[in-house]
């Protein structure tokens, strides 16, 4: 289970035509807790910014799973609904989840959300799949591990 924090970063960043302008990037850190989620951040983000840079800010957020696709480059949040009848009322009852999928096109976001929604018994409907602005994704890992407990 991942419990993922939204980093944004502000750097200066060399454009194609040589001007330098500041932006501030998204980025997805699995981590316990803002401390660790910021020690993160600056430390994977090391190797590819050679100027200063801060994070900006932090926030934590939900999603119920997350489907990687290394062919992909973009990052989808893609909205469902689980559908289950209340036994007291007799009534449908909605509850709203976000998922994570990397993909190269919304089409295939789609897709990659159905095709593991199969693999389940849920019912479901699918609200929405909207493009993320989130540049890279950076889940837990051994290596990630070492770097925290220095």
């Amino acid at each position: 289970m991942y419990n993922w924090f939204e980093c944004k970063v502000r750097y200066d960043k060399t454009l194609d035509a040589g001007m330098i302008k500041t932006v501030t990037e998204p980025y997805l850190v699995d981590a316990l807790s803002f401390t660790e989620a910021e020690v993160r951040i600056l430390e994977e983000m090391k190797p590819f910014i050679s100027s200063e840079f801060t994070v900006s800010d932090i926030k934590r957020v939900r999603f119920s799973d997350t489907f990687f696709n290394e062919t992909g480059d973009r990052y989808y949040k893609a909205k469902l609904y689980f559908l289950t009848l209340d036994e007291k009322s007799g009534s449908e009852k909605k509850t709203a989840v976000n998922m994570l999928v990397q993909a190269k096109t919304l089409k295939e976001a789609v897709e990659i959300v159905e095709t593991e929604m199969k693999k389940t018994m849920i019912d479901y409907s699918l609200a929405s799949v909207t493009e993320t602005a989130i540049i890279d994704v950076f889940k837990y890992s051994a290596d990630s591990k070492s770097i925290t407990e220095e």
